[in-house]
């Protein structure tokens, strides 16, 4: 049969759709791009807004794909089944992955509805699946952690989730071993909330897991996803010592401001973030600290949101995610008094977006005359190739590099979101 795999939202889902991706091949299919006799849709659901994306996926999915069983697991399938009813072919959820295809399977020979029920129970187990790079990158992702049990009154994918589950640490070793051998430069350490790693398994933790994986591939890339800012001690700190350890940390922030943070139901203070983004600093020089944002939360009054935008001065962040607050139907802030107009959440968002930009322009600044090891990508319409420095933000340079092979550029310039280098292949650091 001929597959084709959709994945919307984070990288989670990526790794989850290029791992069933690889399932498929392993038994016999062929994966395509259209023509498709089976179509998979990995949802997300973090958002209102994330939903409308779902279904113009379904609708691209069934014109590019007319005669495909059309598949729709993740977490719209796992919080929204009813409204996937008459839409999608297959609901499935967030369990056994694996056996989405068996139905898939299933269908194409019945013709007849399948009772997927079982596959909206979240497992009570992580469930390995076997890592990859996907198609047109560079980076491997290596899903280490699902699940998420802080609640924060913004955000349903705990209810879509699940409890915290853990990879194995030796199988995730064992992973980014598999990953080395077949020539992976880079590798992210990904999950719904990986500070929570090992929180269901004595003895394991995310310290001890990225001190054994670097340890285990010492000439591999290694990169975390999000990180909460508990995550950060003199532990964490020690890690250090790896040089394989990428110096960028995305610390989940969402306000500046204390009381809105409170609401939030985020458990650290802006001062506690603070000492946390130094700490950082001061075992990492130069390091990336990057951020996400919510504006616009409700309640948020003028004075809260300006101590958001001094607390974003104040931090320096490299770069800044910034988001207008959206409700999602399901969580305890869209049920909040003092939701703030769309029109207020905006402009927000776009001061927000204008302090990061500096921001972010003067932490590359910093970068020009020096050098960076670059991992290179691939080569735009402008002839420019593009790749990713340690630091996260990406590189652009004009020679004769290759995909997946580092070569080390001389920062010039900062353009844009990214900085402009020129060839200089001597310098040896990672």
């Amino acid at each position: 049969m001929k597959f084709c795999f959709f994945a919307l939202g984070c990288k989670v889902n990526l790794f989850e759709s290029e791992a069933l991706a690889q399932l498929a091949q392993a038994r016999g299919h062929e994966i395509v791009e259209q023509g498709a006799d089976v179509c998979v849709l990995n949802s997300c659901t973090v958002t209102a807004v994330g939903d409308h994306k779902n279904f113009r996926a379904i609708r691209r999915l069934r014109r590019d794909n007319p005669h495909a069983v059309l598949a729709v697991c993740g977490c719209m399938a796992q919080m929204e089944p009813e409204k996937l009813k008459g839409v999608a072919d297959l609901v499935c959820g967030v369990a056994d992955r694996a056996k989405v295809l068996d139905a898939c399977e299933e269908f194409v020979r019945s013709r007849k509805p399948l009772d997927t029920s079982a596959f909206r129970t979240p497992p009570a187990a992580f469930e390995p699946l076997p890592p990859s790079v996907p198609r047109g990158r560079t980076r491997a992702l290596l899903k280490i952690e699902d699940g998420c049990d802080q609640y924060c009154t913004y955000c349903i994918i705990p209810y879509a989730r699940g409890h915290v589950r853990s990879l194995p640490m030796a199988q995730a070793v064992q992973q980014a071993r598999q990953l080395a051998a077949n020539g992976v430069q880079e590798i992210v350490l990904t999950g719904i909330e990986i500070s929570s790693y090992g929180r269901d398994r004595p003895g394991e933790d995310l310290v001890h897991l990225i001190a054994e994986i670097c340890e285990a591939v010492p000439d591999v890339r290694i990169r975390l996803g999000s990180l909460e800012p508990r995550t950060v001690d003199d532990r964490f700190c020690a890690l250090a010592q790896y040089p394989n350890l990428m110096p960028h940390f995305h610390l989940s922030l969402q306000s500046g401001c204390d009381t809105v943070l409170a609401r939030m139901k985020r458990r650290y203070t802006s001062a506690q973030f603070a000492q946390k983004a130094e700490a950082l600093r001061g075992s990492f020089p130069n390091c990336s600290i990057t951020t996400d944002l919510i504006v616009g939360f409700p309640g948020e009054t003028q004075a809260e949101f300006e101590q958001t935008l001094l607390f974003l001065r104040q931090c320096a962040f490299a770069a800044v995610h910034v988001f207008p607050y959206s409700p999602r139907p399901g969580t305890p802030a869209a049920a909040m008094p003092g939701q703030v107009p769309d029109l207020q959440k905006q402009c927000r968002a776009a001061l927000a977006k204008q302090i990061a930009s500096q921001t972010a322009q003067a932490y590359q600044e910093g970068f020009i005359g020096k050098q960076l090891r670059v991992l290179w990508e691939h080569m735009d319409a402008d002839g420019f190739w593009r790749g990713h420095s340690p630091y996260a933000f990406q590189v652009k340079a004009k020679g004769d590099f290759c995909k997946n092979v580092f070569c080390d550029v001389t920062v010039v310039a900062v353009e844009g979101d990214c900085v402009i280098g020129q060839k200089n292949c001597k310098h040896k650091d990672r």
